[in-house]
Formats: structure tokens, sequence, C-alpha cells
């Protein structure tokens, strides 16, 4: 039997969520929705039960199968073994559009509500967008207490237990907690010991803000990131020393960051490596040595949305 993966306990409102720390990424899915569906089961074996969904990804429907036929098959007792987030896309990031789009993914999941809720990018697309990068004019400033207000909404109305934020700077999130009735109980970010986002780290953690780490490996194998995490000669040598794999030192460091991560694998022994980091630990020498790794600049939105002034203006703040 499959380890179980520790959850980190969330409040928001009157809810008490329980997340586990490692979830399954659906970003870039295959060709194949039936493959990406297999690769969700297996994880599901594996002991994963947190995964991480968004409109834009294309990835709803396959998800939202795998989790009914998971039930069918006995992998798990019901929906509520497991914890789902998706995200509102910038083209519906409008107050009277949250609850439409939010509608709109639970029919694709086949669910009643999500666990969490976040708003993908800290702007909006005013249209829809059929290609990257986007029209300057298409790039448009979040009106985010309209914005924040229709997320309130969702978890007003029970469909989603928690409300959150992706890509969100110290600054965005100080004037959402100026007008947040109910805060943010979650940002998610890129991070990695070759972006290890310390003043962000420190900002969420006196606010209460939970961090979700996304691209724990570097985002590499992806068409946005790099492999210099995993071919890092660091990480490589703690790796060595302690039989691991360098992958597994990676997500280690990020979990001792007191965050929690998305991971991406459809193959099953990685699935089974990348939850295999909670019965062991860094040294304060090798976290030493990992504070000093090579920082790179995150995946900036330019590099997928275009260099329009605001997008320029948000990477700066990263």
């Amino acid at each position: 039997m499959s380890k179980a993966i520790p959850e980190v306990i969330l409040s928001c409102g009157n809810d008490i969520l329980a997340m586990p720390v490692i979830g399954m990424g659906t970003a870039y899915p295959a060709a194949d929705p039936e493959t990406d569906k297999a690769a969700v089961l297996e994880a599901i074996k594996a002991g994963y039960r947190h995964f991480d969904t968004a409109l834009v990804y294309g990835s709803e429907k396959y998800l939202g199968q795998a989790i009914s036929d998971a039930v069918s098959l006995g992998l798990i007792k019901s929906r509520s073994e497991v914890f789902i987030t998706t995200k509102l896309f910038a083209s519906c990031a409008e107050k009277d559009l949250v609850v439409p789009a939010l509608n709109m993914s639970l029919r694709n999941l086949q669910l009643e509500y999500v666990d969490m809720y976040i708003i993908h990018w800290p702007f909006k697309f005013g249209g829809e967008v059929k290609s990257m990068p986007v029209a300057k004019e298409m790039v448009l400033p979040l009106d985010l207490k309209s914005v924040w207000g229709g997320m309130e909404e969702c978890k007003r109305l029970g469909l989603a237990r928690g409300i959150g934020v992706s890509n969100f700077t110290c600054n965005m999130l100080q004037d959402l907690l100026s007008i947040a009735k109910i805060p943010p109980v979650l940002n998610q970010l890129e991070m990695s010991p070759a972006w290890q986002t310390k003043k962000l780290n420190d900002f969420c953690k006196a606010k209460g803000i939970h961090i979700t780490a996304y691209s724990p490996l570097g985002g590499a194998n992806s068409r946005v990131g790099d492999d210099r995490v995993l071919c890092s000669n660091i990480l490589e040598d703690i790796a060595k020393a302690k039989g691991k794999t360098t992958a597994q030192v990676s997500l280690r460091w990020v979990y001792e960051q007191g965050v929690s991560m998305v991971t991406k694998s459809n193959n099953k022994e990685r699935m089974k490596q990348n939850a295999d980091i909670f019965d062991w630990s860094l040294t304060d020498e090798e976290l030493e040595k990992i504070s000093h790794f090579p920082q790179r600049k995150a995946v900036t939105f330019a590099s997928i949305v275009g260099p329009h002034d605001l997008i320029v203006e948000i990477d700066a703040q990263l």
C-alpha cells in the first residue's frame, strides 16, 4: 500500500480544508485524453489525492472522468477523498463572469464543488484569446475588488470550499487583503531551488497565506522551463550522498520551506519517487548549499503573454 501524503490544514471562512502537500498537475496534457486519464488513475493508486487543473489547461474533463472512474473501480470511496483545485482564466476575470466560469469548470469536472478556486493570473484579457502572445490592447489591469467579490460569491454559494490567487506579488496581496471580506487562503507561484522567492514566502507566512509551488523542478521538460535544477551539480552531489534522485532533493527542499507543491509526471515510477520525500530530511549544511543556488528569473508573463507594459511591471515585482 502506498504511503499517505501528509496534509496541511487551511482555514477559509467556516471551512477547514485538509490539503495534501503534493498535488498532481495537469498542465500541458497529452494529445490523447485517455493517456492523461490513465495517468490520474495511476496517481491515485500511488497515493495522490490532490489534483491541480485549470480551465485553460483543457484537462478538467479527463480529470473529472478519472475521478468518476476511480470511484467506480473502488480506488477511492467517494469524491470527498480527493482535493481538486481549478483556476479562473484571465478572459473570465470580471465579477459577473466568475461564478459562470466556475460553473463551467464544475460541469467539465462532473463535480458539485471544488476544494480550491484561484485567480490564475494577476491581470485580465479583454476578450477571447485564441493564441499567445496576445495583442497589446487585450491585456488589461485586474479590477481586483469586483473580481474578488465574484470569488467570494463562489465561496458563499458552496461552489468552492477555499479561494485564493496565483502569481500575486506582495503589493497585489496587500491590496487584496485591504478589501477582502474573505481573505485569500493560498497563493500558487513558481518555486524551486533555482527560484527561491524568499521575500514573497516571508510575506505570505506573515499574512497567513499558504503557498503552493508549481514547477518545483524548474519546469524541466515543459515549454516554459529548463533543466538547470535536474542537472544541478549541487543537487546531484546531495542526492548521491543520500541515495536519492536530484528531483527528490529539489522537492524535499521545497517542502522544507513550509509550502505545498504541484508536480507533473505520467511515469508511474517517478510518481512514486516524487511522493517519497517525507521520511528523510536535508541537513543544515545541505540547506546552506542550496541557499546559494544560482538564481534565474522566474518564467515571466512576458515570455507567455507578450512584453506589454502592464506585464513588464508585474514581472519586475516577481
